[in-house]
């Protein structure tokens, strides 16, 4: 039986380090790993391999056989086992022992026993280490987590650092565009990038949309390559782990960065888009051969713009073929509702004909008529029944009878020399547009395909009123020329009188002497007669119309009128006032002149008395002065030999050659408003046997 410690003892066994070397629990509890301390006075340490303790307060306390615990092995402190046996009745405290204070019993629960004595699971009561048990044992997972954590901060340094290692490094593996920059560092990689697309950066981009393809110039498609964007997406630090497991693993295709001016891109895009459009094609209705068809509507498509912009910036540079644009479908404004509707009208058109009632006859149009007759034209989403008035009419005049009366358009006339105005009678017609208003509607009707038309008068083009206010009632200027002694020559200008006579010049209009006169041919009363003809006299059709030309032009001349057009012969005829005459030649040369007065100007021209006159009716508006300079730089003829010409004729010559001015002036109310000069220089007659020169007629 051993004693109790002295102060100067310890009071537990020395604690061995590490986990195994835990002491014993008391019976009932689970092992701290701490030896419990003991209360003052209370017996020494067991003897060592004891299997019993000895109860608080009862030093050198012999085993009580009753009371005996079960031996328990010792355990790590931090297992978790569950207690096997029971524990002794604490025994009653030796009265030789020193005095103790009594320690509060803590129970499995942590909880205090008011009572002071000590109670473990099991109830002991008298165990001292009982309130260091269960949960409350100290543990060691403040170490293992620090020892965690301080592996973590390592791991994340040895991460930090790798990123650090790749980031101005392009991952293995990783291509742009085809273009192969893996394992670059930045500026070599950019640099790869901007030699390998920038050729293929200024090609031409072919779009597609549907069967159609067109390009776009990528810059003004306002596309940029940014190859330095590209790299930075794939180089520089980061923390993201994408990064480093390319970096280990390698990396793949990356599409470029595009820089996009979307302002350009938007015009280049509706710029194509407008060429790769497929207009919708609107139902039709005709008739072939007198009967309907009809042509089947059919859906355009038209490019999406903002779609399509975003589909050329995806597939730049990284797609070879053409870019399929995104389109959507174009209704046709006529559809198959429309083409049905309108061929059932046509259909109704050609069920039976349709008669007119007009005049007090009654024609039939057949089917036939009506089909040519009919069209359909697109008018607000729908097809519309067209009827052509014009052929309508034409179709129930030629089946009636002098159904309609021509005008008579009033003309001047002259009776004892002076003029009147006859005929003026009005017309009847039909009016094309009443015809299909009346038509079209019988032509539709299942049941009323009767049609009922007025006839309506019709104006002359020249009533006798329009002729009145023209204010045709005095001579205003008349000028005459000898006739020569050649009959075939006057009969020619007898005709030339009666052609021009009556013919009336309105305001404003301009008068031609070639093509009144016209056609100069045997068939219109023309002869044979003497002409000059590139300075050959000779006879021709027409010959001696020159002196219409000039009887006609010194009329007009005299009248005020603007001179348009006029030329003088090339050599002089006496019978002619020198410098103010004029020729004709059917397609090169005319004789014209423009009535610029508010009044009308009627022609008058006749043969009497060995001259021809012609004469201007109308009122009096302008006042004539008319002179010349004379004869100047006279030219002799002389005689010229030709006899080489097998056509030649000898000719006795004609007036010396000479130039002269002609002047005119023009008042109006006592104003100038014409002050004209008219130079011409003409050549000498000569005598020959032959000559040569322009074709001219006289």
């Amino acid at each position: 039986m051993g004693q109790s410690p002295t102060e100067d003892e310890s009071g537990a066994p020395e604690r061995p380090e590490g986990p195994e070397d835990a002491t014993t629990s008391a019976p009932g509890e689970q092992g701290t790993g701490e030896p419990a301390a003991q209360a003052p006075g209370a017996g020494g340490p067991a003897a060592e391999g004891s299997t019993t303790e000895a109860g608080p307060g009862t030093p050198d306390a012999a085993p009580d056989t009753d009371d005996e615990t079960p031996y328990e092995p010792r355990v790590r402190a931090y297992e978790q086992r569950r207690v096997v046996g029971t524990v002794a009745t604490p025994r009653t405290p030796d009265a030789t022992a020193a005095p103790t204070e009594a320690i509060p019993a803590v129970s499995s629960a942590g909880t205090a026993d008011p009572a002071g004595a000590a109670s473990g699971p099991s109830g002991d009561a008298g165990d001292p280490l009982g309130g260091l048990s269960g949960d409350g044992a100290p543990s060691r997972w403040p170490k293992v987590l620090l020892g965690v954590g301080v592996g973590a901060v390592v791991l994340a340094g040895l991460y930090v650092g790798a990123q650090w290692y790749v980031a101005d490094t392009v991952p293995p593996g990783t291509t742009v565009a085809g273009v192969d920059i893996g394992d670059l560092p930045t500026e070599e990689a950019t640099a790869a990038l901007d030699e390998g697309l920038s050729p293929r950066a200024a090609e031409p981009i072919t779009v597609r949309a549907g069967d159609a393809t067109s390009t776009l110039d990528p810059t003004e498609a306002g596309l940029t390559l940014d190859a330095a964007a590209t790299v930075d997406g794939l180089t520089g630090f980061s923390l993201s782990p994408a990064r480093l497991v390319e970096h280990i693993g390698g990396g793949g295709e990356v599409a470029p960065v595009v820089d996009v001016d979307q302002g350009a891109l938007a015009s280049s895009v509706a710029a194509v888009g407008e060429s790769l459009a497929v207009e919708p094609v609107d139902g039709t209705v005709r008739f072939v051969d007198g009967e309907p068809a009809a042509t089947e509507p059919v859906d355009g498509t038209q490019v999406v713009p903002d779609a399509a912009g975003d589909a050329v910036v995806d597939a730049w540079l990284v797609t070879s073929g053409p870019v399929e644009l995104p389109t959507e479908a174009v209704p046709p404004a006529i559809d198959q509702a429309d083409t049905d509707a309108a061929l059932a009208e046509a259909e109704q058109v050609v069920a039976a004909p349709v008669v007119v009632e007009v005049g007090g006859q009654n024609p039939e149009l057949p089917q036939r008529v009506l089909a040519r007759s009919t069209s359909f034209a697109p008018q607000d989403g729908a097809l519309e029944a067209r009827f052509d008035g014009d052929r309508l009419t034409s179709a129930i005049v030629e089946r009636t009878n002098d159904l309609l009366r021509e005008p008579d358009d009033a003309h001047f006339e002259f009776s004892g020399g002076e003029p009147v105005i006859v005929g003026g009678q009005t017309g009847t017609t039909l009016d094309p547009e009443q015809v299909s208003g009346a038509v079209g509607p019988a032509a539709l009707s299942a049941d009323q395909r009767t049609a009922e038309v007025e006839l309506v008068e019709e104006d002359p083009e020249n009533s006798r009123a329009s002729l009145e206010e023209l204010g045709v009632q005095e001579v205003i200027s008349e000028f005459s020329t000898p006739l020569t002694s050649e009959p075939i020559r006057t009969k020619n200008l007898i005709r030339g009188a009666e052609l021009v006579n009556g013919t009336l010049v309105k305001p404003d209009e301009t008068f031609s002497l070639v093509d009144t006169l016209s056609p100069i041919e045997v068939s219109n009363g023309y002869f044979a007669a003497g002409v000059v003809n590139n300075g050959i006299h000779s006879d021709a059709i027409g010959g001696g119309l020159s002196q219409m030309a000039t009887t006609t032009y010194n009329a007009g001349f005299f009248a005020g009128f603007d001179d348009v057009e006029h030329r003088q012969h090339s050599y002089w005829f006496s019978r002619y006032p020198a410098g103010r005459e004029a020729t004709i030649y059917v397609g090169s040369i005319d004789m014209r002149f423009k009535n610029d007065t508010p009044y009308g100007a009627l022609m008058q021209s006749y043969v009497s008395g060995g001259r021809l006159h012609v004469r201007i009716w109308s009122t009096e508006h302008y006042d004539v002065e008319a002179s010349d300079s004379g004869k100047q730089e006279i030219v002799p003829t002389k005689t010229v030999d030709l006899s080489s010409n097998p056509d030649c004729e000898p000719y006795s010559g004609g007036q010396d050659g000479f130039a002269i001015t002609v002047y005119r002036k023009v008042y109006l109310d006592g104003d100038l408003v014409k002050d004209e000069s008219d130079f011409w220089r003409y050549k000498p007659d000569d005598a020959v046997t032959c000559s040569g020169g322009g074709e001219e007629e006289d």
